[in-house]
């Protein structure tokens, strides 16, 4: 059983992800907070008008941290999305007076790390399918999370041994290459188009779009994910 309380609005303004580019935001500030009961125990849960916190999305899991407010630390457990909302789940709040007040917003940056590793090798793992077992592999879901990588893909019979050997020397080759990351943010889908980008079956894509590239006779995907620069 699930009970969602009402939004608690403290501030008006959009919730704005800057986790791209930080992996701390010095003062950020509440929007708003909910109660949530699951399983007979409170969380809460609480939107930032900033934040380095990626939401659950793509098959990337949500960033774990912190929020300081002065010097007390609240534990983010998870990040969500729920309408265009980036959604902190925290199993307790501080203080009434301090919900009003200034927040650091700090990312787990060596869990993320991690993340990034095994979802720039999912791009990488991607392009060495196709090339081996042929252009009808498709991506068909994924999990990606600090400790590994499941990529689920569309194929006629099971990979031998042989194919799998070759996947694998593919990929590894392409790491040690140090390809740098080709980042096209906010272009146009048509745009993404021409320039080759798979694109997921299934997947909803908005006007704009953004790019990753590892090698342009490589590998170039749509991906709202977290990336390292350079393989």
């Amino acid at each position: 059983s699930k009970q969602t309380g009402d939004w608690v609005i403290l501030h008006e303004g959009s919730s704005q992800f800057v986790g791209y580019d930080q992996s701390e935001v010095d003062s950020t500030r509440i929007l708003k907070y909910r109660q949530l009961i699951e399983k007979g125990k409170p969380v809460y849960q609480v939107v930032l008008e900033a934040t380095p916190f990626y939401a659950e999305g793509g098959g990337q899991v949500g960033d774990t941290g912190t929020l300081w407010f002065g010097g007390e630390a609240i534990r983010v457990i998870d990040t969500v999305k729920e309408n265009d909302l980036f959604i902190h789940l925290v199993e307790r709040l501080p203080e009434t007076s301090a919900l009003r007040q200034p927040v650091k917003a700090v990312i787990d940056a060596s869990r993320r790390q991690l993340i990034e590793n095994n979802h720039s090798a999912t791009h990488l793992l991607h392009a060495a399918l196709r090339q081996v077992l042929g252009d009808h592999v498709h991506q068909k879901g994924s999990l990606v999370n600090e400790d590994y990588l499941r990529f689920d893909f569309s194929h006629f019979k099971k990979v031998e041994q042989e194919e799998l050997d070759q996947i694998e020397q593919i990929v590894n080759r392409k790491i040690r290459e140090d390809i740098r990351r080709g980042e096209d943010r906010n272009i146009p889908i048509e745009q993404a188009k021409e320039a080759g980008a798979m694109m997921l079956f299934g997947e909803k894509y908005g006007d704009t779009v953004r790019m990753i590239t590892f090698d342009p006779g490589y590998s170039r995907e749509l991906c709202g994910g977290c990336h390292v620069t350079a393989t």
